[in-house]
């Protein structure tokens, strides 16, 4: 048989996929191109929406957490007052509350509970915050304070993103999967007969 009417070309064989489209894939399926477009679309979102995110939240939680802190440095004040009652010393550090008097800006004698150190004795002079009121508060936040809850809110907001995708990734992967498991189920149903037949000759 001559080289012309032989079966097979002479030459080098022509390369699988020369005339297929380029990027074309005759084994890729609908959900696999829809799960590479989701996965690309998940991509662009943690690029661009995680730091966004934060910043934002970030900048939003601090704004008003030094708000706050305005707000109570304008209404508290610290004002210099005795002790009532010693506070007994032990060997924990932690601050006991125990009862003091000052005397406020009209001459009015005040009373209440502050925290003190242990082993304070009674008649020694502490600093107290007091509100307008003239009644015993907390010290006012600071604006470390205000920065600490910006940098905690812009972290949760980024963690929110990044579990949010991750979740939506995990959603539509086992949504494609569970589909695919459908359709190889049923083509199996109408595969299977044949096959079994060819076996039982």
């Amino acid at each position: 048989m001559s080289a012309h009417g032989s079966p097979y070309a002479s030459g080098p064989p022509s390369r699988r996929g020369d005339h297929a489209p380029k990027g074309a894939n005759s084994l890729r399926r609908t959900s696999d191109r829809c799960e590479y477009w989701f996965r690309r679309i998940l991509m662009v979102v943690l690029v661009l929406g995680l730091p966004a995110a934060a910043v934002s939240a970030g900048l939003t939680a601090y704004a008003a957490s030094m708000r706050t802190v305005r707000a109570q440095a304008a209404e508290r004040h610290q004002v210099t007052a005795r002790l009532t009652t010693g506070v007994k010393s032990d060997d924990d550090r932690a601050k006991r509350p125990a009862q003091v008097r000052w005397t406020d800006a009209n001459g009015v004698v005040r009373t209440g509970a502050a925290l003190v150190k242990p082993g304070t004795p009674k008649g020694a002079t502490v600093r107290v915050w007091v509100t307008r009121e003239e009644t015993v508060t907390s010290p006012p936040a600071s604006a470390l304070n205000a920065t600490t809850t910006g940098w905690m809110v812009g972290g949760m907001a980024a963690f929110g993103v990044a579990a949010g995708s991750y979740a939506a990734w995990a959603g539509i992967r086992l949504v494609l999967d569970r589909r695919r498991y459908a359709q190889w189920d049923a083509e199996w149903d109408l595969v299977e007969p044949q096959w079994s037949a060819r076996f039982r000759r």
